[in-house]
């Protein structure tokens, strides 16, 4: 029986037409930018100097603080600049800019296609590679790994969740790694595990992963500690909340983490770079990530170095459609327009996805027809039609008593409203004046 959550949710159209294009490797731009926060946290401390030649591995900036992460060149080159540059979200940030100049990695790093499978490391030398490598959530948050992985004393993980879901339509990043590096997040799983003190592993696969699921299911069989989930395609079932409800029952209470029910819920990227970090001594300096929407002429999952251009991406899909309205980092529902495609990609990037005028114009909003289906869809069981009128009204205390920092800004609630009301932007609003007000 396939598992899901029972609060609200949708079912938008899926369009994953790269789920059985094998990923192909991007290969090397001229140049890349690499940010010093690609991260949930303080950025990273610049190690090197305009002028200084790095290789792939090369640590560019240290963890500065508790909650930070390392940052490595993704390439062999020289580094021309360090300052403030354009994001993909128009906001300036700290980059390394390196012209690349070949691709020779540190000896440090095992490049070798051998797969390990001992696990000879003590927990606390899992969490020192886990740091070194730099690996952070690349499901989109981007919590630096080692710090959500080192469990207070007082708190205690029973059961880990391996998040494969992927429910954001178009995107199969995921999905393609799950295919090709199966037994390498199985691995990884076990590190986990280890890691816990637990033998209690579930990898959590959507129902229209059939490939994923049959693959890593036969390698699970191997593994003690290690299963597979299968779960309805139910969006947004990938939901760190909604996949613990899924799986286990449980619920998360309102302003605490799944630690304090005794879950951890890592994106399946995330376990294969600690597969590589742990076994291998490879930094987190390449993920997957698909190129796809309406308006790509070739859509294609890349494995990609950090730092890479967009445009060097879209190019390789076939160049733009002059029909192109939007450009999205992410996936539909939870990703963000980018300003110029010079941005580059990070940890954190899943997907690049060039829309139609047709499927990314917003309609004109009508007035609220008290229908209910913003509520019935939510799966944090809020009424986002109310946030809307507080934050409009700016009623903070109001806000705060409806709950609505519990809101995961999945965007149900837009997407079901007849009236097309942008309630989604009214919830992260009222986030970020609750957020201030607190701060004050």
């Amino acid at each position: 029986m396939t598992k899901t959550f029972s609060l609200g949710g949708i079912f938008p159209k899926k369009y994953k037409i790269t789920s059985e294009i094998p990923s192909k490797d991007a290969g090397l731009p001229e140049y890349v930018y690499i940010p010093v926060k690609q991260h949930i946290g303080t950025p990273a401390k610049i190690l090197v100097n305009k002028g200084d030649k790095v290789k792939v591995g090369t640590l560019l900036a240290d963890a500065d603080g508790v909650i930070s992460a390392d940052v490595h060149s993704s390439v062999s080159g020289e580094v021309i600049r360090i300052d403030e540059t354009e994001a993909a979200s128009g906001y300036f940030e700290n980059m390394i800019t390196i012209k690349v100049q070949g691709d020779e990695a540190e000896d440090y790093i095992d490049l070798s296609q051998t797969l390990c499978k001992e696990i000879p490391e003590t927990p606390q030398e899992i969490i020192d590679k886990i740091r070194k490598a730099g690996v952070v959530g690349m499901g989109g948050a981007g919590y630096p790994t080692p710090i959500k992985d080192t469990i207070p004393q007082d708190k205690k993980i029973d059961i880990l969740i391996i998040n494969g879901i992927e429910c954001e339509p178009w995107l199969t990043s995921d999905d393609r790694l799950m295919v090709e590096k199966a037994e390498e997040i199985v691995i990884g799983a076990k590190i986990l595990n280890k890691l816990f003190g637990i033998q209690n592993a579930i990898i959590a696969i959507d129902e229209n992963k059939l490939k994923a699921i049959d693959i890593i299911s036969n390698i699970t069989k191997r593994y003690v500690g290690v299963n597979v989930r299968v779960c309805k395609t139910k969006y947004p079932q990938g939901g760190e909340k909604q996949l613990i409800s899924a799986i286990t029952g449980r619920e998360v209470p309102s302003g605490k983490l799944p630690m304090d029910i005794g879950c951890l819920v890592q994106n399946v990227g995330t376990v294969f770079a600690v597969y590589e970090a742990v076994m291998k001594n490879k930094p987190l300096y390449e993920r997957y990530v698909t190129v796809s929407g309406d308006m790509c002429k070739t859509p294609q999952t890349f494995k990609v170095r950090i730092g890479t251009p967009i445009s060097f991406l879209i190019d390789q899909c076939g160049g733009y459609d002059e029909k192109t309205a939007q450009i999205i980092l992410g996936g539909p529902m939870m990703g963000n327009s980018i300003i110029h495609t010079q941005a580059p990609i990070t940890k954190t990037s899943s997907g690049v996805l060039l829309l139609s005028n047709e499927l990314s114009k917003r309609p004109t909003p009508t007035d609220c027809i008290r229908c209910g289906k913003c509520v019935d869809s939510c799966p944090m069981g809020l009424r986002p039609y109310l946030i809307g009128i507080y934050t409009r009204n700016n009623l903070l205390e109001e806000l705060k008593s409806i709950h609505a920092q519990d809101c995961i800004e999945c965007g149900c609630c837009a997407y079901i409203c007849p009236a097309r009301i942008p309630l989604l932007d009214f919830c992260k609003l009222a986030k970020i004046e609750l957020k201030n007000k607190q701060g004050k």
